[in-house]
């Protein structure tokens, strides 16, 4: 590569950072369009302590009865499918500490509904008769929800009840014994409704009508639905996060990491002269992809911690460019030529680059695993900035470094190189 085209690289990828950060962080309407494009940084999904919201713990009891951890994850999938359907996408449902579930519902303008919503979870029984046992349970159905469709009056709001294999066959032979008769529906020992059996139902599914609205039977069927966890819950904590407390962490959050970049920048250029702002290059395509990750990935949701991850990363990432730089210097000072001791830096530095990420890697991966709500947003957003600083040290650095070299290939000055030993032989 020579000279000219080294530049032109450089003035091609210099304009690609540019729109790289335009599309990062800026907020514009796409031209003949109604499209309103936000940019990765404000696409990231934020959590309750950036965010605002409503906190919730359950405690699951332990029955003593088999498949416990089966039954508490299907008891998490309940609860997310309720928030789901009720339009709080961003809620987070999650187990901790081996049986307790934390709910986590951001950006919420009224936490009573919340709490009403999921509230705290009930018994739900089918009998025959009023004072009869139970014949199915909750842990027989597997979706509920409201419906406007043809009942035995015309078409009426209700709800449609979905059972599993045995729920099916279990509810066939209940309606089949009491057609012309009751069905009562028990929420916590107390009848919720008593739809009268028409027919025989069988195929697992069938519409309780009898709802004056639409609101009603929804009600309704979140009443079924709050019935269907899979174990006991008990309800041991609840708050509401003040959005306003959210929003001065995030800024004063990002206010420090944007202080911290500048002094890196600085630091870099003075210490390392090009190799510092080729290493201040990389940092900005680092930060581009870092921001992209984080929006993209759809279990991220950033935390005042997971901001703090993110300049830890980034901090690492410079870091990684430190170790290379100075074992460049220690090759140039012994005698090898400038592209001899790039090529050497990089190759004596990538042991000790790999080693420290990866430990630090494997810390995260630990606190993901083990660790709560707050710790996991740490762990989530260190473990994709030590991947990406692995990435742009070992890569793109190097990349630029390289194509670099064609626009000055004989003065070291510039590189912060100087000789330190004398040696008559030239490697």
């Amino acid at each position: 590569m020579n000279k000219p085209t080294a530049i032109k690289r450089y003035i091609f990828l210099i304009v690609f950072m540019v729109i790289g950060f335009v599309l990062t962080f800026c907020q514009f309407e796409v031209p003949f369009t109604n499209y309103v494009y936000n940019g990765f940084a404000n696409s990231i999904k934020l959590g309750l302590d950036l965010k605002g919201g409503v906190l919730a713990v359950y405690q699951a009891e332990d029955d003593g009865e088999p498949n416990f951890d089966s039954r508490l994850n299907a008891t998490v999938s309940r609860l997310q499918s309720i928030l789901t359907s009720e339009g709080y996408s961003e809620a987070v449902v999650s187990i901790q500490q081996g049986r307790n579930i934390r709910v986590e519902v951001p950006d919420v303008d009224d936490p009573e509904a919340i709490f009403e919503l999921i509230g705290e979870p009930a018994t739900l029984e089918f009998r025959a008769t009023e004072d009869g046992e139970a014949v199915l349970t909750g842990e027989h159905i597997t979706d509920v929800y409201a419906s406007y469709q043809q009942g035995s009056e015309g078409f009426e709001y209700g709800v449609v009840v979905n059972f599993n294999a045995e729920g099916s066959q279990l509810f066939y032979n209940l309606t089949s014994e009491n057609v012309g008769g009751t069905i009562y529906i028990y929420s916590n020992d107390q009848i919720i409704s008593a739809p009268t059996v028409n027919s025989a139902i069988a195929g697992g599914s069938t519409f309780i009508s009898g709802s004056s609205t639409y609101e009603d039977a929804e009600a309704f069927a979140l009443q079924i639905m709050s019935g269907t966890f899979s174990v006991d819950l008990t309800l041991v904590e609840n708050s509401v996060i003040s959005a306003t407390l959210g929003v001065d962490a995030l800024r004063l959050g990002l206010i420090a990491g944007i202080i911290g970049i500048i002094l890196m920048f600085i630091y870099m250029a003075w210490r390392y002269r090009v190799m510092g702002w080729i290493a201040n290059f990389a940092l900005c395509f680092y930060i581009i992809l870092f921001m992209f990750f984080l929006q993209a990935i759809p279990i991220v949701q950033l935390t005042l911690e997971g901001i703090a991850g993110i300049i830890l990363s980034i901090g690492m990432a410079i870091d990684a460019n430190i170790i290379i730089f100075e074992r460049i210097k220690e090759e140039y000072a012994y005698g090898k030529r400038l592209e001899p001791s790039i090529n050497s830096g990089f190759k004596r530095a990538l042991p000790a680059i790999l080693d420290s990420n990866i430990t630090t890697i494997l810390a995260a991966v630990i606190l993901l695993i083990f660790g709560t709500g707050s710790i996991q947003g740490f762990a989530m957003t260190l473990l994709i900035g030590i991947v990406l600083s692995m990435f742009s040290s070992i890569v793109i650095t190097r990349g630029l470094l390289k194509m670099y070299y064609p626009i000055n290939s004989t003065n070291a000055k510039k590189y912060s190189l100087k000789r330190e030993v004398a040696s008559d032989v030239q490697k």
